[in-house]
């Protein structure tokens, strides 16, 4: 009985399955919510798509995901275009996807939220690391479509506003699959050439038109850069991955170039305005020192002034000690010859004797306080001597110091503005003067 019926294998069976399958399911439109995503090392992709009732295996290769904009993640819901399979080994049918969107969204806007919070997490936006532009820049990189008004409108403004600045435009592709390894090359090679400032413009469009400026390559050359990197991407309400990693988002082109350059002849006028006012408060300030000096002048007397009025103070001393000492001593010689008188019209020996001594006791007091007078005049005369030595100029002069006047008039020179290449000048020492001629100043 068994005999007459055909017996399959297991592997034939699922062989034919496998066939029926694929034949009459060669490509179908699938949606469903994405469940126990995996990426292995093969770079393929592993998944199953579900619904509230059912769930099938899925399977992108890594020769169809690599070319999708984002990256599946479980609990999202998807749209696919596949064919339906079965996997021999095991016995269990499976669909293999071709292409892959997000349900209700574009894969585009999901590519580029990803990516957003995948270099957010990674720093890429922090403050820190945001490098400081320059404030008069003298050399700028513009990377942009040669096409275009974006090029011409930059050159314009930045030439408008600073005239004599560099301008280096590196011409790149702004759209397609080309243009990410385009602007990558040129903003490394802009950066080894060191300009104050990197530009990176282009005018507005679609998400899909602003793609390359959502790169993950773009955005890190851009984080690595050395140099500052304006990003001058579409309009005001475009916003790309390439905004958040610049040093510097600007809405629009044309402000980019604003914002990089000041005019310069508003620069001009404002630094003379300051030049005006310094001027102006410099001379208040040296007229209102110069005023301060004259005082100070007419308070501060000369040396030598100085110095005549302690030689005519040390004369008054000296007379007066002269005189003190010219009475005391008149005085002490009246009581002496009235003592003498005295002793001659009385004679007694003993009162002769007694006044005797009195007379050598005073004679003695006399001596010691004429001495003691003599050494606290000489002491304070010395003290006059030694405040007068040191206001001398001379002794200045022995000290190694000179002074230096013209020739003729004997002016003081304090400043070599008041002096000139060329002029005779005489120089005064401890010992006498020098004659000489200014070779140069310093």
């Amino acid at each position: 009985m068994i005999s007459n019926k055909k017996i399959l294998t297991v592997s034939d069976l699922n062989r034919e399955i496998k066939y029926l399958l694929e034949d009459n399911f060669p490509f179908i439109w699938v949606t469903g919510e994405i469940s126990n995503f995996s990426k292995p090392t093969s770079g393929h992709f592993y998944f199953t798509l579900k619904d509230s009732r059912s769930m099938v295996s899925s399977v992108m290769f890594r020769g169809q995901n690599r070319n999708l904009k984002f990256l599946p993640e479980n609990g999202m819901s998807v749209t696919g275009f596949g064919r339906v399979s079965l996997y021999e080994p095991r016995g269990a049918y499976q669909i293999i996807f071709e292409y892959l969107e997000p349900k209700g969204i574009g894969s585009l806007q999901v590519a580029f939220e990803q990516l957003k919070i995948k270099l957010e997490e990674e720093g890429f936006f922090k403050k820190e690391f945001k490098k400081k532009l320059p404030s008069l820049p003298k050399r700028v990189a513009i990377i942009t479509s040669p096409t275009g008004s974006v090029v011409h409108d930059l050159i314009n403004i930045i030439s408008r506003r600073f005239f004599n600045v560099g301008i280096d435009i590196l011409k790149v592709k702004v759209q397609g699959d080309d243009a990410v390894p385009e602007i990558v090359k040129a903003i490394k090679f802009a950066d080894l050439t060191k300009p104050d400032a990197i530009i990176i413009a282009r005018g507005g469009g679609s998400i899909e038109d602003l793609a390359p400026f959502n790169s993950e390559k773009i955005a890190r050359v851009v984080f690595d850069a050395k140099t500052p990197v304006i990003s001058a991407i579409g309009h005001e309400t475009d916003f790309t991955i390439l905004d958040f990693v610049a040093d510097l988002r600007a809405e629009t082109p044309s402000a980019a170039a604003e914002l990089l350059f000041p005019e310069k002849d508003q620069l001009i006028s404002e630094i003379r305005g300051l030049k005006s006012r310094l001027t102006l408060s410099m001379d208040k300030i040296l007229s209102g020192k110069k005023t301060e000096s004259e005082k100070l002048i007419k308070r501060l007397k000369s040396p030598g002034r100085r110095v005549s009025d302690q030689r005519l103070r040390l004369d008054d001393l000296s007379i007066r000690i002269v005189r003190n000492c010219t009475k005391k001593v008149q005085r002490q010689k009246e009581t002496l010859l009235n003592i003498i008188k005295q002793l001659y019209r009385n004679n007694p020996s003993n009162y002769i004797e007694k006044e005797g001594d009195r007379l050598k006791l005073s004679k003695k007091r006399i001596t010691i306080g004429f001495d003691n007078i003599l050494k606290e005049k000489k002491s304070d005369l010395s003290k006059l001597l030694a405040r007068l030595e040191n206001l001398n100029p001379l002794s200045v002069l022995e000290r190694g110091y000179s002074i230096t006047r013209t020739v003729p008039g004997k002016k003081v020179i304090g400043s070599i503005g008041n002096i000139t290449e060329g002029q005779n000048v005489e120089v005064l020492v401890s010992d006498g003067t020098l004659n000489c001629k200014v070779e140069g100043k310093k």
